[in-house]
């Protein structure tokens, strides 16, 4: 399967970088694009691109896993499905901008950061960064087991987030620190099931960092 895909050249025109976006629920890969109108000006060299989710969701848009209540088990069933053809997404869009695997972030909302957390983490090389807004992991109990990489990663949640609730978020955040991850999780007050310009601004210091360090240890790290 091909996902189709939103695409964003590096304003530079020499990427160094790939920042991915993976949408919610009932969303596309155009919606979440526009997290890049406000990070382009401070990231020239990165290129972005933001895929649709392999299947139509009932309401409209597209989705990566099922509709389904938190802790529900079918939802690591749904990632794994989806994996693959978001893995080969991300491999080619890589190749597509002469890009190595340790120059990939992944960004996700909601599900979409379910498919970031468990992609990332299970990347033959570690992405540069893995930052989830408003949704963490999903088949914990089967992380240690699956992990092969250990990318940093920030998770930023509302605490008035009523649709995944906060507890999720701290959960991943301790689950993931467990396992050696080195994981911040941010919550913002007064902020429900969204992201918000504070939320842009505390992404957008996270993958620059993120970038800074990998440019500094340039050899590729799978953890």
């Amino acid at each position: 399967m091909t996902l189709a895909a939103q695409r964003r050249p590096a304003v530079s025109g020499k990427p160094a970088w790939l920042t991915v976006f993976l949408h919610g629920y009932g969303s596309s890969g155009a919606e979440l694009m526009s997290f890049a109108d406000y990070w382009q000006s401070s990231m020239p060299d990165v290129a972005f691109a933001a895929p649709d989710g392999p299947a139509p969701a009932r309401d409209g848009g597209f989705q990566w896993i099922g509709k389904r209540p938190a802790g529900d088990p079918r939802l690591y069933d749904d990632a794994v499905e989806a994996a693959p053809a978001l893995n080969a997404f991300l491999d080619a869009e890589l190749a597509k901008n002469n890009l190595g695997p340790e120059r990939l972030a992944l960004v996700g909302f909601s599900q979409g950061t379910v498919m970031a957390l468990h992609l990332g983490l299970r990347r033959a090389v570690a992405p540069a960064a893995v930052l989830g807004f408003s949704g963490g992991l999903v088949g914990a109990d089967r992380l240690a087991a699956e992990m092969t990489s250990k990318p940093p990663v920030m998770l930023v949640h509302g605490e008035q987030d009523a649709l995944a609730p906060l507890y999720g978020m701290m959960m991943s955040v301790k689950t993931l620190s467990q396992a050696g991850v080195v994981c911040q999780g941010l919550p913002i007050p007064g902020l429900g099931h969204e992201v918000n310009a504070d939320a842009l601004i505390y992404g957008a210091r996270f993958l620059l960092s993120a970038f800074a360090f990998r440019a500094r240890h340039a050899a590729p790290d799978a953890g």
